[in-house]
């Protein structure tokens, strides 16, 4: 698809990609979501360390940098700093259809929320190459005076997302801007802007999600989530 080599290309190129194994991040993910589950200072200044070929994420740092958090597909834990397994989550589904702020109530689906949440962050667009995920381009859509390419990608159950649907924007450069899904029973659009290249792949530093009314306007305040990307290594 002509629209989605455009973008891989734009974000460094597959072949690279298909190169690399691992990734560190420092940043910060704060928002409603966040503090109006108590837990508004729990992923501030974080390092995370993950694959860029499995679902599997290290987050170190977290709760005020007192713990460290682990997210695989079979397992959450909460660790000390120095290792040593405090809380595991066997098997976790956390139903990210339910309304209200109680599903990230406990750090351990907090964990589970930010780890899928980062991993597919930063593993878009390539991750839209999947053999299993289905990719559909959709019309163009005018965002203010900027004409955006959109693609509509289906997630097979297998790969952990927000959503099993999802609906992709990216500006005249080919560079990821926007995303639509649902979130625990609400529409949201995901913006993404600020971008730059760290060891030769291009990533969004800044993330703001925010509810979308029925009628598709975007809900300026409050913001659901907001994500800061001070530095990345890919290798």
């Amino acid at each position: 698809m002509a629209l989605l080599d455009d973008v891989m290309d734009a974000s460094g190129g597959l072949t690279h990609w298909n190169s690399l194994n691992r990734f560190t991040l420092h940043l910060s993910v704060g928002g409603s979501l966040f503090s109006s589950a108590g837990h508004a200072q729990e992923f501030k200044d974080v390092t995370a360390e993950g694959s860029t070929r499995a679902q599997s994420l290290r987050f170190t740092g977290i709760t005020g940098g007192e713990h460290s958090g682990s997210f695989q597909p079979d397992a959450i834990t909460i660790e000390s700093l120095d290792g040593e397994v405090l809380r595991t989550w066997r098997n976790p589904s956390l139903a990210l259809t339910e309304p209200g702020s109680s599903a990230l109530a406990d750090e351990l689906h907090l964990v589970f929320f930010c780890g899928v949440a980062i991993w597919n962050y930063l593993t878009s667009p390539f991750l839209l190459a999947h053999p299993d995920v289905a990719v559909e381009e959709l019309p163009p859509w005018r965002e203010g005076a900027e004409t955006w390419r959109r693609l509509r990608a289906q997630f097979p159950p297998h790969l952990i997302t927000l959503a099993p649907e999802q609906i992709f924007y990216f500006d005249e450069s080919a560079l990821q801007r926007r995303t639509d899904h649902d979130l625990f029973g609400n529409k949201v659009a995901h913006f993404s802007w600020a971008h730059d290249s760290f060891c030769g792949i291009v990533v969004p530093t800044l993330r703001r999600v925010q509810t979308l009314q029925p009628d598709g306007t975007v809900i300026a305040r409050p913001v659901l989530m907001d994500v800061e990307i001070f530095d990345a290594i890919f290798e």
